[in-house]
C-alpha cells in the first residue's frame, strides 16, 4: 500500500461536474493498493495518517496531527501510484491490485480511517474519472509505503 498524503487548506473531488467530496483544513490522501495488502497494512497506514504530526502548532512547527486540529480527510483510490515506467514510455500497472481485490481493501481503509479519525471521512468513487482539486498547504506532501 502506498499513500500520498497532502496537507490541504481545501480539497475536492468532482465527478461528471458534481462535487462528491469537499473539505477545508485537512488531508487529501491518494491511496494505491497492491494484491498482498491486508488488515494489518490497513491498520498501520490508517494509524500513521491520523497520528502524523504535519500541522503547525502555535510556534509554526509541525507538531500537530489531523486529530489535534479536528481536520477532515478525503481518501481517493489511485492505482497509478503503482505505475512503473522503468522500461519504455508507457507505465505498467501490473503491481496495482485488480478491482476485485482492491475494492474491499479500499472500503476497509475508509472504515478504518473513519474509526481512527473519530468521524466519517469523505471519498472519491473507486474507478471513476475524477477531477481532484486542492490547495496544498505548505506545501506539505508525504509519501508512505508499507
Amino acid at each position: 500500500m502506498k499513500a500520498v498524503i497532502q496537507r490541504v487548506q481545501e480539497a475536492s473531488v468532482t465527478i461528471n461536474d458534481e462535487v462528491v467530496a469537499k473539505i477545508n483544513d485537512g488531508l487529501l490522501v491518494l491511496l494505491g493498493i497492491v494484491h498482498d495488502d491486508n488488515v494489518a497494512t490497513i491498520a498501520w497506514m490508517s494509524s500513521k495518517i491520523v497520528n502524523m504530526r504535519i500541522f503547525n502548532d502555535e510556534h509554526g512547527l509541525m507538531n500537530k496531527s489531523i486529530l489535534d486540529i479536528g481536520g477532515d480527510i478525503i481518501l481517493v483510490s489511485q492505482f497509478t501510484l503503482y505505475g512503473d515506467a522503468q522500461k519504455g514510455n508507457r507505465p505498467s500497472f501490473i503491481k496495482a491490485a485488480k478491482p476485485d481485490i482492491a475494492i474491499p481493501i479500499y472500503e476497509n481503509m475508509i472504515a478504518q480511517l473513519s474509526k481512527d479519525l473519530g468521524k466519517p471521512i469523505q471519498t472519491g468513487v473507486f474507478g471513476a474519472d475524477m477531477k481532484v482539486g486542492l490547495v496544498n498547504d505548505g506545501p506539505v506532501t508525504i509519501v508512505l509505503e508499507k
